[in-house]
């Protein structure tokens, strides 16, 4: 399986004077999959929608997730008309028939050639094995059908042909509201595709003369719009999620009273995969950190005169598409803090943890990151979010001994000097 979702943690062993060691890795947990499958009837069809979501570096803006359903039907077969519109389409394997004439000049919609999609909006939940449930939007946009007559157009319409077989034009000129796109036909089919606007209703067009048995429907193809949920709200691995949709008189695709579907179901499994980036990258050599005083040890060795504090600043690179925490840990510690400790004196002194993250991470609140304290123990962790993917952007570590533990660790007169050493362990992770 993919290690999509990254934990990482740096170890940085920090010295009085002092050298400071780091020792670093990457690990990573498995996402398992779940669906969920819901009982259908034996006459169904069964489609996938799909969309990955991965942060792109050359585009860190874009933060949607991509088609990945594969095309099918109209569009495979009409690719520039669809281009052009922005279209894209399904082709599910459900034929229709006739169950009987359909009369030339019915004033019943529901006796001629008219579809009734569900081009509102449907509201689908999508689960993850470990993460709180999402919701996606989902509606279908266009529905399109190649018919099969029983005779050739121009037998059935007295020499006219399919122009004059439906009120309005050939199948391309689609019945109000839907907008129909141009078609082609032989003698005894013709095939278009009908976009129906949000909510449209009923979109049908009137036989103009007598259609007898067997009357088809040879394709079944659909197009549809997603909206998804904000994938740096997600976190990495699969989301699943099925809805179910009825063909058939009544139903949510409803073709009329004479139009009857072989299979009455249609299921969509929604499976929306997204791949996060979280990877922190230390320069060579910044795995010792070493802690010195604002300019240098001068001013103690000859003078004896203390620092005011022992510091050093460690710089990263961080790349980052979705929210994380981090948390430190440390060996040893005093009085809840991190600290260095001199073995041979066995003496210790507080030492503070800072972070600054780059431009376009913040804290949960939308501030920026400046200057942070870290602290140990459960419940300290911090929590921080991207605005946009953020890639290999700088930021810093502050290790400092505060001034109140500079009286511990530089005494006047002790005659020896000293080495103090301490481990810091920073937790970068993104399992929230």
């Amino acid at each position: 399986m993919d290690n999509r979702f990254k934990k990482s943690w740096r170890a940085y062993q920090v010295s009085g004077i002092a050298q400071v060691k780091r020792s670093a890795r990457y690990g990573a947990f498995i996402v398992g999959l779940m669906v969920t499958l819901f009982p259908v009837s034996a006459a169904a069809v069964t489609q996938q929608i799909r969309a990955v979501f991965y942060p792109d570096a050359n585009n860190p803006q874009f933060n949607k997730f991509e088609n990945r359903t594969p095309l099918s039907g109209f569009c495979l077969d009409n690719p520039s008309q669809c281009k052009t519109d922005n279209l894209f389409s399904l082709r599910l394997p459900i034929r229709s028939y006739s169950n009987a004439t359909i009369v030339g000049g019915h004033a019943n919609k529901r006796l001629g050639a008219m579809f009734n999609i569900p081009s509102q909006w449907h509201m689908v939940t999508v689960n993850h094995p470990t993460a709180p449930p999402q919701t996606v939007r989902f509606r279908v946009a266009g529905m399109g059908v190649a018919y099969k007559l029983p005779k050739s157009a121009p037998e059935l319409t007295g020499g006219l042909g399919h122009s004059y077989l439906f009120e309005g034009g050939t199948w391309s000129y689609a019945g109000a509201p839907c907008v129909g796109l141009n078609g082609a036909g032989n003698d005894i089919g013709f095939n278009s595709f009908w976009r129906h606007p949000l909510a449209a209703g009923i979109c049908a067009k009137k036989a103009m003369f007598d259609i007898p048995q067997p009357f088809q429907y040879e394709t079944f193809d659909i197009t549809y719009e997603l909206e998804t949920p904000n994938p740096q709200d997600m976190v990495s691995g699969l989301y699943t999620g099925q809805h179910v949709f009825r063909v058939g008189p009544g139903q949510e695709f409803d073709l009329g009273d004479v139009m009857i579907p072989e299979d009455n179901t249609i299921v969509l499994d929604f499976l929306l995969d997204v791949e996060h980036v979280l990877k922190v990258d230390v320069p060579p050599g910044g795995d010792k950190v070493q802690l010195v005083p604002a300019g240098g040890w001068q001013s103690w060795l000859q003078a004896g005169r203390r620092p005011v504090s022992l510091f050093r600043d460690q710089t990263f690179n961080i790349s980052a598409s979705s929210r994380f925490k981090i948390f430190i840990g440390c060996g040893p510690g005093v009085n809840g803090e991190c600290a260095l400790e001199d073995s041979d004196l066995n003496r210790r002194v507080e030492l503070f943890v800072f972070i600054s993250l780059p431009n376009g991470i913040t804290d949960l609140s939308g501030q920026p990151v400046r200057r942070l304290r870290l602290k140990t123990g459960e419940g300290n962790e911090q929590y921080f979010k991207p605005g946009t993917y953020v890639d290999r952007a700088p930021g810093t570590l502050h290790f400092e001994v505060p001034p109140h533990s500079m009286a511990t660790m530089l005494r006047p007169g002790e005659g020896r000097g000293g080495r103090y050493t301490g481990v810091v362990r920073v937790f970068w992770d993104s399992d929230i």
